[in-house]
């Protein structure tokens, strides 16, 4: 796993919710595992510089 493919994971994620603007529960789970994504790419972004 590479963060580029974290990032990708997060916004194919986000684009998803955009779509679900009617089921809010939903919107708010792909939310949250978008930011999930958007961690572990932090974090392996961070591994790399070190």
């Amino acid at each position: 796993m590479t963060a580029d493919q974290a990032i990708a994971n997060a916004a194919r994620l986000l684009d998803r919710a955009e779509i679900e603007l009617t089921n809010l529960p939903l919107m708010e789970r792909l939310d949250e595992l978008a930011s999930s994504w958007l961690q572990l790419a932090a974090m392996l972004l961070e591994r790399e510089r070190v």
